[in-house]
């Protein structure tokens, strides 16, 4: 392997590129390009250590570069080590952990990890050791990037702008997380419609809009009260941690809490480095009146 390409890797593994727990907020500040990059480094490096090729063939090694990958969302990477621990092939033989990376590859539309998914079962509880592994984090969001809210509020368009100002803070948001939402699910679409049948400027799947009493998702205003309804409910789930919000609203907060943290999706992680730099902030104030914290920030947080 080329030496700069060793290097990337090996700043990678130390915490140099910026990686940090996979459910931070600062685990998504590595530029997406850069990102992709050491993916394609560590799984080609993986592949190596797993077959041998060029190298001494080492199961474990293997098994940790690809883990790494995984942890940035690489679907082929989860499938490989599901593959790995469903055959006993250079680890401990373990169904259970299979079926965590091949469900995590399937989610993501990987069709071999949907197949065997029939082989190892559902994805279990426990998030294996290697996924909730922690490296010294990057700089913060508000010493590596200015407040860019002006840029957002000056760029919104009009109509959706004055609207999210004037509702916002009834709901208790800020209009730049509400801007940034939906730039990032609608584009400022008001008749936008996904293949999930999530409607509108904030994407209100049916459930959703029935849950925070949305009759028309193709009213902007009820599309948005909805959607500031629902951020809401999720800054208080989540204590105010925008990461978090970000990923529940792309992913769901079932998925949230099942990963201990932003899932190890590629376009989860996308989409909340997205909200990240649009907000500038990592927290956001909440009213702890609206429901109770999600259970599982106790263990997000020990990660």
């Amino acid at each position: 392997m080329r030496g700069w390409a060793r290097w990337v890797l090996t700043a990678a593994g130390c915490g140099w590129l910026g990686f940090a727990p996979a459910g931070s907020a600062a685990d998504t500040t590595l530029p997406a390009r850069d990102e992709h990059l050491v993916i394609t480094l560590l799984r080609t490096e993986a592949a190596s250590y797993e077959h041998g090729n060029g190298v001494p063939q080492d199961g474990a090694r293997a098994a940790e570069l690809y883990c790494k990958a995984a942890r940035l969302g690489d679907p082929v990477s989860q499938f490989n080590l599901g593959w790995m621990y469903a055959h006993g092939r250079g680890v401990p033989r373990s169904d259970a952990t299979a079926a965590f990376f091949f469900h995590a590859a399937a989610e993501q539309g990987f069709e071999q990890a949907q197949h065997m998914l029939r082989m190892v079962g559902g994805p279990p509880n426990e998030v294996p050791p290697c996924m909730r592994e922690t490296v010294p984090p990057p700089p913060t969001l508000q010493a590596a990037k200015a407040d860019p809210a002006p840029g957002l509020l000056a760029t919104a368009p009009k109509d959706v702008r004055d609207l999210v100002l004037k509702l916002a803070p009834e709901f208790g948001v800020r209009p730049e997380l509400a801007l940034a939402i939906i730039q990032a699910e609608s584009n400022f679409d008001i008749v936008a419609l996904s293949p999930r049948n999530a409607k509108g400027l904030m994407q209100l799947i049916p459930e959703t809009a029935a849950r925070f009493n949305v009759r028309n998702p193709y009213d902007p205003e009820q599309n948005i009260r909805g959607g500031l309804a629902y951020l809401r409910w999720l800054l208080a789930y989540f204590e105010g941690d925008v990461a978090l919000v970000a990923a529940a609203y792309n992913a769901g907060e079932g998925k949230v809490e099942r990963y201990r943290g932003i899932p190890p999706y590629l376009e989860t992680r996308a989409y909340v480095r997205r909200i990240l730099d649009a907000v500038g902030q990592a927290q956001h104030p909440y009213d702890a009146r609206v429901t109770a914290p999600s259970r599982a920030l106790r263990l997000i947080s020990a990660r």
